[in-house]
């Protein structure tokens, strides 16, 4: 018997005998039809699952005490980061979770103290969040079952699962039906292990490239980042779960770029903190409706966010009419008293989150720090009854709506093992990988490269990578194929070899970017290699880059050159002559002018996940036609900074003593084949403030090979009581055609497309002529026309 039948044998045999022991102690209160939470012998209101759920919730909510109340309003990290035990203890009875606890973060994912000890085999890991469910249903007073919490920004946050290429390589796929599938993968393997509620999407728009976690987010733009945002959420939600997108609000611009202690202060005018920072959110719960949001650490203004009644409930519930319960981000709560400054101690802290909207505080510390000086809040009438009874309503309802009160025990050990990682699951995750590449550059059509090279080099710090490609906020032990391996399981005839050539960073780095440190003897020994290597090869396949030790979370830039020794190892394998094709597997865009001006191929992979070896094989080797599209804008150096797509007129004017221009636009991509658009039809040359125009043309592949394209429609308001943007992207789609097809495209703009902020900060269509732009990227625009919306027409 394998070691894996012995381990499920095990489990079975346990998981037998624990149902056992359950069935005879707790068999009084599981009905038919419904469980006896408050063990009372009576089916209450909360527990009839026919009953109306705001019923339900009014009916519990009366029953509870002040204790129970407040730790509904409180995380408890899971995976013995703050609970130790693997499972229920005699001990937890004196625990502040002894009457119950708002939701269970990352419990038995296989992130944390215990790994794979209690995440893997995936039977483990159910068994592990039912028993500790158990335990909350079976063993408090009134049995309020826990909202088991997961990440999900990659595929889900657990052992094992399917992963998918970072949420910056989603975005450069610009396919929202691929986004809709993630989705759908994601939640097909969250429901199978038992997790309730997915932290996911990051709706945050990747405005300062320095930023770590830009490689976390969609886009430097708001249409695109809500539009695919809107997909990854509809998709959770539409199979049960509650989605939690994050981080709300306008938490990606820390000043100058930086993040880790700094987390403040983003310097951002109202008009475009509404038009760009919350939009993405706005469609997240006006459009999407989603059930959860995580609330940022940072200040807008002088104004924490989880500490802003306007924030929290002003915008999120009486503006956009939020249903669902707010989680705090790590820190956020705290914060406000050790960072901000705006109360003195943590008692407040809790008083004013509470009272701004906040309904649960989720950090990796015990959760009693936060509900004892809550209860002592409550106590000294920092924080009305009326307040605390609305948040706990908010999350019990959240919980009903999951069905929690009716099956507590999610997770499926009989099917578990046909869902998560399945072959289906992989396959779109390597249609993921191959949409998400981009092409920048292909001289003298030097890809695709033939199959039939006889000696190729594969060097790099990112040829042969794997571990520090591996996300905390992805699933854990992922099985990724590096580049290299990829390229020698491609071409099994032809002799591929590798050279490291130079680390990520080298032993100086950051510093080594202030000025001038020699190449040391080990680093010029490895570069040395690396250029024999070049020498007696057909064609040099150099893989440089980002990864984690470069970009993530906590981890922001000064500069956006190739990092360490990379470019240096670059130009000396340059140097030799032979042909020389650059792949860039990183997170975020990257200066890369020399190699712009000089290197004729250069593909970029944001992170494409476990299956990057293979993607990139196909693309490389013409199997595959590359089209994705950049969804931020390459600048040539950070003096250029702030600088993304929208831009207000003469942000990216010419001049004489500087750099201008972008490196490449936002939108950018090269393709195998070529396209030709035609025949813009614009449905009607006026309508009315509240019409909708339709906008069509077709688009003709001219080329010999099939491709996709991604067609880009923007707009204009040309003249407007306050300042717009030069263009707005307002619509997009990707189009696969076969040699010589040609399709008719098209789009329907509507009130909320032509809108702005006026001057009395109300949500207007303006009276006037807009443009009409639609290209193959920001700057390459085919086509244009125009419309004008009239005020008295009907």
């Amino acid at each position: 018997m394998s070691n894996r039948n012995k381990t499920l044998l095990f489990l079975s045999i346990c998981c037998g005998i624990s149902l056992s022991i359950h069935a005879q102690k707790s068999q009084s209160i599981y009905k038919n039809g419904w469980i006896d939470f408050n063990k009372n012998g009576t089916k209450d209101i909360y527990e009839d699952p026919a009953a109306n759920i705001d019923k339900r919730v009014e009916d519990l909510l009366s029953q509870m005490t002040l204790d129970e109340k407040t730790c509904q309003l409180a995380t408890l990290y899971g995976s013995g980061r703050v609970l130790k035990d693997i499972s229920p203890t005699p001990e937890w009875k004196n625990e502040v979770w002894k009457d119950g606890i708002g939701n269970i973060d990352e419990q038995a994912n296989g992130i944390g103290k215990f790994g794979s000890q209690i995440s893997f085999p995936y039977e483990k890991s159910i068994e592990n969040r039912q028993t500790i469910q158990r335990w909350f249903v079976e063993e408090t007073r009134l049995g309020i079952p826990v909202d088991y919490t997961n990440e999900g920004i990659r595929g889900l946050c657990h052992n094992r699962a399917t992963m998918f290429p970072a949420q910056c390589g989603q975005g450069a796929t610009w396919n929202p039906r691929l986004i809709r599938q993630i989705a759908d993968v994601t939640a097909k393997e969250a429901i199978a292990l038992g997790y309730t509620n997915i932290y996911s999407p990051i709706l945050d728009i990747s405005r300062d490239p320095r930023w770590g976690r830009v490689v976390e987010c969609y886009s430097e733009d708001p249409y695109l980042t809500g539009t695919l945002g809107k997909q990854m959420i509809e998709g959770l939600q539409s199979r049960g779960l509650v989605a939690t997108p994050k981080h709300f609000a306008v938490y990606s611009v820390p000043v100058g770029g930086r993040d880790e202690g700094t987390r403040t202060d983003p310097h951002i005018a109202p008009r475009e903190m509404r038009t760009l920072f919350l939009e993405p959110f706005r469609k997240a719960f006006v459009e999407a409706g989603a059930l959860g949001v995580m609330s940022s650490y940072n200040d807008y203004d002088g104004e924490p966010i989880t500490g802003s009644y306007h924030f929290l409930t002003e915008i999120l519930r009486q503006e956009w009419g939020f249903k669902g319960y707010v989680v705090s981000d790590s820190e956020a709560v705290e914060f406000l008293h050790s960072k901000h400054r705006v109360v003195k101690d943590q008692k407040e802290a809790a008083a004013l989150a509470i009272s701004a909207g906040m309904n649960i505080r989720t950090h990796f510390t015990p959760p009693q720090d936060f509900i004892l000086p809550l209860r002592q809040a409550i106590a000294e009438g920092l924080v009305s009854m009326e307040t605390v009874n609305k948040r706990v309503k908010e999350v019990l309802k959240v919980k009903f709506l999951l069905g929690l009160f009716d099956n507590p025990y999610k997770g499926d050990t009989k099917t578990v093992n046909n869902i998560v990682h399945s072959k289906e699951h992989q396959a779109l995750s390597l249609q993921a990988a191959l949409e998400s590449i981009v092409l920048l550059k292909n001289d003298n059509n030097i890809l695709p490269l033939s199959k039939d090279l006889k000696n190729i080099a594969v060097i790099g710090p990112n040829a042969d990578e794997v571990k520090e490609l591996i996300c905390r906020y992805g699933p854990a032990n992922a099985p990724i194929k590096s580049v290299y391996q990829g390229i020698k399981e491609y071409l099994p005839k032809a002799n591929v070899t590798y050279a490291k050539g130079c680390n990520i960073i080298d032993g100086n780095f950051p510093d080594s970017e202030l000025y001038n440190v020699p190449v040391n003897t080990e680093e010029q020994k490895m570069i040395d290699e690396a250029v024999a290597l070049a020498k007696s090869s057909d064609v040099t396949i150099v893989v440089l880059g980002g990864n984690e030790k470069t970009v993530r979370e906590e981890f922001s830039r000064s500069e956006l050159n190739l990092p360490g020794r990379q470019e240096e190892l670059l130009q000396a394998v340059y140097a030799t002559g032979k042909p020389v094709v650059l792949l860039l597997i990183d997170g975020r865009a990257a200066t890369i002018n020399w190699t712009a001006k000089h290197i004729p191929a250069i593909v970029h992979g944001w992170f494409p996940g476990e299956f990057m070896g293979n993607a990139i094989s196909q693309v490389l080797f013409g199997d595959y036609n590359p089209g994705g599209k950049l969804a931020v804008t390459f600048p040539k150096s950070v003096g250029q900074i702030p600088y993304a797509f929208p831009f207000k007129p003469g942000a990216d004017s010419k001049g004489r003593v500087r750099v201008d221009g972008a490196l490449f636009p936002f939108g950018y991509g090269l393709s195998y084949t070529t396209f030709e658009y035609s025949d813009l039809k614009i449905s009607k040359p006026e309508i009315g403030i509240q019409q909708n125009i339709d906008i069509s043309f077709k688009i003709k592949n001219t080329g010999h090979k099939q491709g996709d394209e991604i067609v880009q429609l923007y707009i204009r308001d040309d003249y407007s009581s306050v300042t717009t943007y030069e263009k707005v992207l307002r619509g997009f789609d990707r189009i696969s055609l076969e040699q010589g097809e040609v399709k008719e495209i098209s789009f329907t703009l509507t009130p909320q497309d032509l809108g702005l902020w006026n001057k009395q900060n109300q949500f207007v269509v303006e009276p006037g002529t807009f443009s009409v732009m639609v290209g193959s990227s920001s700057e390459d625009i085919h086509l244009t026309g125009s419309f004008e919306v009239i005020a008295s027409k009907n």
